[in-house]
């Protein structure tokens, strides 16, 4: 005989269960009044997400965050006044065709897939760019200039002075690199169906970073396997160096 239940289902618990379907992102861990640590909202963040404008007061929490990443949150939401128009010259059966081919900005393509093919993707593959350690890499609205971003970062105080040494090995890169492809995945996680994937390519530069924003878009249970593929053979140059011979597909649905 099953026992009965002596205390009322934890709505609150459901509640933020029903936020993380929605917004992966938004739902963090923290710790309750018993010192345990539990799933909680960061309404912070969840403020940023149905803000049409950049939402001020973070708060200590366990979470991945860098120097634009609520540009980038902002750039993925806001729309855009653009249009696909197609090239029927350049096509091969333009009116039977099931096969669509388009060429622009990634992330623009990706917003105005949004309305068509919302949750109907059942399969996204992507090659990001990597990153080469080039100081300004991706054209996006929310990039700034090195001068901006060291003082948004305490590298610089607002009268120029350095805070810190080396500062290229202080994240810039990185902030970079995890702008682009925030507001792209945030976007392309959006076209995909119930029992969709996306494959993501990455080579040891960035494939920490790309674990972790991946766990806050799709949400960590999502995660399905890292596929390790062989890019060359050999080793180094009489022995003396490392070779790396391999690069990572992370797959995640």
């Amino acid at each position: 005989m099953e026992k009965m239940k002596m205390h009322s289902p934890n709505l609150t618990q459901d509640n933020v269960a029903r936020i993380r379907d929605l917004f992966p992102n938004c739902v963090t861990e923290a710790k309750g009044e018993d010192g345990t640590v539990k799933l909680a909202v960061d309404f912070d963040q969840l403020r940023q997400e149905l803000s049409e404008s950049i939402v001020e007061g973070p708060q200590e929490r366990y979470h991945l965050n860098w120097p634009g990443k609520r540009e980038a949150l902002l750039t993925a939401n806001a729309p855009i006044a653009k249009t696909l128009r197609p090239c029927r010259d350049e096509s091969v059966d333009f009116d039977t065709t099931k096969n669509l081919f388009i060429e622009g900005d990634n992330l623009d393509a990706l917003k105005l897939l949004q309305e068509t093919y919302l949750g109907k993707v059942k399969m996204i593959y992507i090659d990001p760019p990597y990153n080469t350690g080039n100081d300004f890499i991706y054209e996006d609205d929310f990039a700034e200039d090195t001068e901006e971003f060291l003082k948004k970062s305490n590298q610089k105080d607002e009268g120029g002075n350095r805070l810190v040494a080396n500062t290229e090995a202080n994240g810039r890169f990185h902030s970079d690199w995890l702008s682009m492809i925030y507001s792209r995945l945030k976007l392309a996680r959006n076209l995909l169906r119930e029992d969709g994937l996306i494959f993501i390519s990455i080579d040891d530069g960035e494939y920490q970073n790309l674990r972790k924003i991946s766990d806050e878009i799709f949400g960590e249970d999502n995660f399905i396997d890292n596929i390790i593929w062989k890019k060359r053979y050999g080793g180094g140059a009489k022995e003396k160096f490392l070779v790396s011979l391999h690069e990572y597909t992370v797959s995640l649905r």
